[in-house]
């Protein structure tokens, strides 16, 4: 049995799930980072890492009714354990669920609780200090959710104004690292979700929450008054997501990168962007009717791990 297996039986429960997330921090597997490959043929597992139990991360991941994990990137991640299972000639090959929060998703790789990160991280220099990344399968912009009484329009309206954003994101790093955005004299305060991001816009007790544009979408759509809220500012950055997994196992790396490099090859990266992006989705059975970007698409024509910022 899996040192896994009896907290992941929670997930068969939607009312357990947080639980899990309390739980996971006492397991840790035996083995050295370097040994993923071998653990994966023992135990006949691969372990995934998500966040989106505590923010709408969707169509990233979504939590279905009965406890089931689902989305776009958890699709890809179900597919690149299809060619592990494949290629180790591995036929009973499971994949077992670990929630995670921004603040987590990193030290479960790198205590060897999970093998693989499949939510909406962020590719960047700072993380690849710690952790390595496979091929980015979503490009996405730094833009703010405001009032829309508020006047705020572009990031100069924000000088000396109170902004917020989510612990674990990179968006504290980004503004300090930009000119127009540094010069502002901002106030930044830092919740631990999304969720309470939101909640302090709508309270006016910050001005603007600052975040990927993408996600920004999801928290708008879960706040109380959606109309009250309006996404604006020039883009800021180019913020690639990506797959996460240790750093210190090439072996491991060089798999997962090759099954990236076969589903954007043979098209299948492109009709699970279709699934989840241009198609209903959701107990809403909403679509965002958002088209692949230029970005997106011109980068699995040739793709790599290879980011610079």
């Amino acid at each position: 049995m899996s040192y896994l297996t009896p907290i992941l039986r929670f997930l068969r429960c939607p009312f357990k799930i947080l639980t899990c997330l309390l739980l996971i921090n006492l397991v840790a597997y035996p083995v050295s980072a370097s040994d993923t490959l071998k653990r994966i043929q023992e135990s006949r597992t691969v372990v995934v890492a998500f966040m989106g139990i505590v923010d709408n991360l969707s169509p990233f991941v979504l939590i279905e009714p009965d406890g089931e994990v689902s989305g776009y990137s958890i699709d890809i991640c179900l597919k690149i354990v299809e060619g592990i299972r494949q290629e180790m000639k591995l036929p009973h090959l499971k994949v077992q669920f670990i929630p995670v929060t921004m603040m987590t998703r990193f030290s479960v790789l790198l205590d060897n609780r999970a093998d693989l990160e499949c939510s909406v991280s962020t590719n960047n220099a700072d993380r690849r200090k710690k952790v390595t990344f496979t091929i980015p399968h979503f490009f996405t912009g730094i833009r703010m959710l405001a009032r829309t009484n508020s006047g705020i329009k572009e990031w100069s309206d924000l000088r000396n104004k109170r902004i917020v954003t989510s612990k674990g994101s990179a968006i504290v790093d980004v503004i300090n690292k930009r000119s127009n955005l540094s010069g502002l004299d901002l106030v930044i305060s830092e919740m631990d979700s999304d969720k309470e991001c939101v909640k302090m816009l709508e309270q006016g007790l910050v001005d603007a929450f600052v975040m990927d544009e993408i996600l920004l979408y999801s928290a708008r759509a879960a706040a109380n008054n959606p109309d009250k809220l309006v996404i604006t500012g020039t883009s800021q950055s180019v913020e690639p997501y990506a797959i996460m997994m240790r750093k210190d196992d090439p072996e491991f790396k060089k798999m997962v990168d090759k099954q990236m490099a076969k589903l954007a090859a043979n098209g299948e990266l492109l009709k699970l962007y279709n699934r989840w992006f241009m198609q209903p989705v959701g107990p809403d059975g909403k679509s965002l009717n958002m088209p692949m970007s230029y970005m997106l698409r011109d980068s699995l024509r040739y793709p790599t791990d290879k980011i610079t910022n």
